[in-house]
């Protein structure tokens, strides 16, 4: 468990307050400030993590960019969430008054996370921008404490917090389903065995004879009960999965009919057509909006 401070000065430039708690691979940080002249702040290290910040009081006015171009001008409600993938390039510039909690997950500790509760089909977070989320504004205030003063934390409550936080972004931002206890879904060993399966032979025709033989059912009880157990039938799970390798893939330099093939689709136009059913832009737009330019940095506070 770690700590850090910052002043509310350095020199004569203004700089907001900051208190930070890191307990396991996710670190909590605070940061708020009353003033309105700040300067544009640092650029954010890019990582293999998502940042997910939780506003605690309305937030009037503030610049963001990504990868040097202007993608927010405008201000976030209380209660208000973001989420951003940290592989990006991220800075902003703090127009009002604000107080933010900010979580900084790995991406290592997500997925760590979706294999301990048996769900293996995780692939990542949305990224949202404005969101109300209650429940995300209660678990960072019950943090406020632990942040004020670290020594003294509770380290199980620190555990439970973070699993919490974990449990609510994989199921509400991760398309993660928890099905509440009962009868007609898979046994913990069926619903691993099938979701490591259709991962590994994800860019392979689906048999759901062989899926359902492996779990040791019949192929009608094996597709009812996987829906109850993801909400989702085994053809729909496999196509949200090979969609979400597709969107990783396409921040890569890789053509996009290899990246089609490459992921079990017919064609280019095969997987154009599934890309934009269920993401609504074409993999061409989405590599544009998730490969921009990158502008000077002494632009950035224009």
């Amino acid at each position: 468990m770690a700590m850090l401070e910052g002043s509310g000065t350095t020199g004569h430039r203004p700089r907001p307050i900051v208190r930070s708690i890191a307990w396991g691979e996710i670190t909590v940080t605070r940061t708020y400030s009353d003033r309105f002249d700040l300067e544009v702040a640092p650029v954010i290290p890019c990582a293999d993590a998502f940042s997910v910040i939780v506003h605690l009081r309305a937030f009037d006015a503030h610049r963001l960019w990504r990868s040097g171009k202007l993608v927010y001008d405008g201000g976030h409600a209380k209660a208000s969430l973001a989420i951003t993938d940290l592989r990006d390039r991220w800075q902003c510039h703090h127009l009002s008054p604000f107080d933010y909690v900010r979580f900084h997950i790995p991406f290592s500790r997500m997925r760590a996370f979706a294999d301990e509760v048996g769900r293996s089909d995780y692939r990542a977070l949305a990224c949202v921008q404005g969101r109300i989320d209650p429940v995300m504004h209660g678990l960072a205030q019950a943090l406020l404490p632990s942040l004020d003063d670290p020594e003294h934390a509770n380290p199980l409550f620190l555990e439970q917090i973070n699993l919490a936080v974990l449990a609510h972004l994989s199921q509400t931002y991760g398309g993660l389903h928890f099905p509440a206890e009962k009868k007609g879904t898979l046994a913990p060993w069926q619903q691993r065995l099938a979701t490591e399966f259709l991962a590994a032979h994800f860019n392979k025709p689906l048999s759901i004879g062989d899926l359902a033989s492996l779990c040791e059912l019949s192929r009608s009880y094996f597709n009812k009960a996987f829906k109850e157990s993801f909400g989702r039938t085994p053809s729909r799970w496999l196509t949200e999965y090979r969609v979400s390798r597709v969107k990783e893939l396409l921040r890569a330099d890789l053509p996009i009919a290899e990246i089609a093939i490459g992921c079990g689709f017919v064609d280019q136009s095969h997987m154009t057509r599934v890309f934009t059913g269920l993401t609504g832009e074409t993999p061409a737009r989405f590599r544009r909006r998730n490969r921009p330019g990158i502008a000077p940095l002494d632009q950035l506070g224009a």
